[in-house]
């Protein structure tokens, strides 16, 4: 292997530290759900908060910061096309344009 496909790994310490970012993202998120202030904003908050736990978990427990290039292109055409035809499959059954 040569310095150039050389990357850094995570460590055990790497790991626990994403680890209580989860861990406090979470409390974030189930307080949130319980506060009535956030009534109005609580799912646009609860979406952001699940955001970053999903970008946390596939970027370093998947391992997706370190692969190739294609290889997280791949997983973001995957993220990108997964919702539109999703969307296309309810279209096509008339779920989004109610009857």
């Amino acid at each position: 292997m040569t310095d150039a496909t050389v990357h850094h790994q995570p460590t055990p310490r790497d790991y626990w530290v994403i680890a209580g970012i989860l861990f406090v993202i979470t409390a974030i998120e189930i307080s949130v759900a319980y506060v009535d202030a956030f009534d109005p904003v609580v799912a646009p908050v609860l979406i952001t908060l699940s955001a970053v736990k999903f970008a946390l978990v596939v970027g370093w427990f998947m391992h997706l910061k370190y692969d190739l290039k294609r290889y997280r292109a791949l997983f973001y055409i995957g993220l990108v096309a997964a919702p539109i035809l999703f969307g296309a499959v309810l279209f096509t059954f008339g779920v989004l344009i109610g009857d």
